[in-house]
């Protein structure tokens, strides 16, 4: 595995191909970040509307990678990427031609859109490896990927300086953002007319039925339903913050009639996952044991997923200031030290889905991790401004390697539940990432970073403790083809048991 991937030629050119289009979604997602204080200073924003904008950055990702996630499953990877990919030019353009807040806020929205590629890699690298290098296969994908963030934080600063004379002198913001979306969807129209879905011969597997995930027992449809909800919730958080004192984006009428709406939506996902599963429910259909799973190991997933790429999406947001303000330093130097958070993507992803695929148990890998993700967010609970600035890049180093190993370990097993259904699956967990970001970074915006890093370590710890007494090892998650034998013979996918 490791040797080829200094290959160009077959899976290892989808895989270098399919990282980098995540990349450039990842640099458009976080390309407000490095700029957000001297955005605020020229527009006249205040604190907590740039706060509000790092969580607008997130919110729409929530639905969207549902979406994306039934799309992917229905289309492909090569065309759902592709558009997506081409979409980015719009949030991006949008954002550099915006005037005020309002328009902020919109344009942000839409970007979170771009942040839902992440899922439609996940299925595209499910189909070119096999269960035995699905961690460090994922990792690479997500780790290298999620390498935008750096690229955003530490690279655009300094194209923004550089090009800092056709703007009279100042940061040039407004054009380094807008070509972050231009490159990108050039790279799009590239992605569509350079990869295939499958490897030949190979049948590209969609669900039955679409609309929503098909469960397998009449708990897990329930189940799933609450995992639905906790989505709802985390977007009406949002409207909750949008209609506060000093943000005011929102009146009080609408931000009651925009969670009616949110409650709509929730009805609606509902009935379509009673579509879906209506034989299960009236109980002319039961699944033999070689066909079913338990959607609480997808919601356990969704938790790993909260602690790990949930605190990395409000840590990256909300490092650049934190270093500026608590070391007094100035923003393009303070974003240089903070992109050493995303900076490690390069590594410790990949690093989490190796140590899955080699420990032996993606259970064990996955507990371990969590406990490592409390232990950094807790060190970093204590850092103020009296810290020695080495020890305090030293402790983000050690709460990125576990959050982002914690990510690489997580969809390690994601694509292992259900084979023609991990785009949905994909969707759900990667999605609840955002739930966690969202959450996280309102209760940053309602107090300080202190808070926010000790509420992440307990989170975490809580998530070590579930994964050890809850989390169920997949069934031929070691294997050494993409398709056991009696997956070709019975033609069914390699499925968690359901006691």
């Amino acid at each position: 595995m490791l040797k080829g991937l200094f290959s160009l030629k077959g899976r290892y050119r989808i895989l270098h191909q399919t990282w980098f289009a995540f990349f450039l979604t990842f640099v458009c997602w976080f390309n407000f970040a490095p700029f957000a204080t001297t955005i605020g200073k020229e527009l006249h924003l205040l604190p907590e509307q740039i706060k509000t904008l790092g969580i607008c950055n997130l919110a729409l990702t929530i639905p969207a990678r549902i979406i994306i996630g039934m799309l992917l499953d229905k289309f492909g990877p090569r065309i759902t990427y592709s558009l997506l990919l081409m979409f980015a030019v719009i949030p991006c353009l949008a954002t550099a031609l915006a005037q005020d807040f309002n328009q902020l806020v919109i344009s942000r929205l839409l970007m979170g859109i771009v942040g839902s590629g992440f899922v439609v890699g996940i299925r595209m690298v499910a189909e070119w490896f096999p269960p035995k290098e699905m961690g460090i296969a994922q990792g690479i994908y997500g780790g290298w990927g999620n390498f935008g963030a750096f690229g955003a934080e530490f690279a655009l600063p300094t194209i923004a300086i550089a090009t800092s004379f056709l703007d009279g002198g100042g940061s040039n913001w407004r054009l380094t953002i807008a070509l972050t979306g231009i490159i990108t969807a050039i790279y799009g129209l590239f992605y569509f007319k350079s990869v295939q879905d499958t490897p030949i011969g190979k049948v590209y597997k969609k669900p039955k039925k679409n609309g929503s995930l098909e469960v397998t027992s009449i708990k897990s449809f329930w189940a799933m339903i609450v995992s639905n909800f906790g989505l709802i919730f985390a977007l009406g958080l949002l409207a909750w913050r949008l209609e506060q004192k000093n943000i005011h984006f929102f009146t009080t009428s609408q931000m009651y009639i925009a969670w009616l709406a949110l409650a709509g939506l929730f009805a609606y996902q509902s009935y379509q996952a009673y579509q879906v599963n209506q034989e299960l429910l009236t109980r002319q259909k039961t699944y033999p044991a070689n066909q079913r799973y338990q959607f609480s190991q997808v919601a356990l997933l969704e938790f790993t997923y909260i602690t790990s790429f949930g605190s990395e999406l409000a840590a990256v947001s909300m490092l650049p200031a934190f270093f500026e303000k608590t070391f007094s330093l100035e923003h393009i130097v303070a974003g240089m030290i903070a992109s050493v958070y995303p900076f490690l993507n390069l590594v410790s992803r990949p690093s989490g889905g190796l140590i899955s695929d080699k420990f032996g148990s993606r259970k064990w890998t996955m507990t371990i991790v969590s406990a490592g993700i409390a232990i950094g967010y807790l060190m970093a609970h204590f850092i103020n401004k009296d810290w020695p600035i080495p020890l305090a890049i030293a402790v983000t180093m050690f709460a990125a390697y576990f959050a982002q190993a914690g990510c690489g370990a997580t969809y390690g097993i994601v694509p292992l539940i259900k084979k023609e259904a991990t785009g949905q699956i994909a969707g759900n967990v990667g999605a609840y990432g955002n739930f966690g970001g969202v959450v996280y970074l309102t209760i940053f915006s309602l107090t300080d970073a202190s808070t926010l890093f000790a509420t992440m370590g307990i989170a975490a710890m809580i998530c070590a403790f579930m994964c050890g007494f809850f989390l169920k090892e997949p069934k031929d998650s070691f294997a050494s083809d993409n398709e056991t034998e009696a997956e070709i013979i019975n033609h069914q996918p390699i499925l968690m048991t359901e006691e």
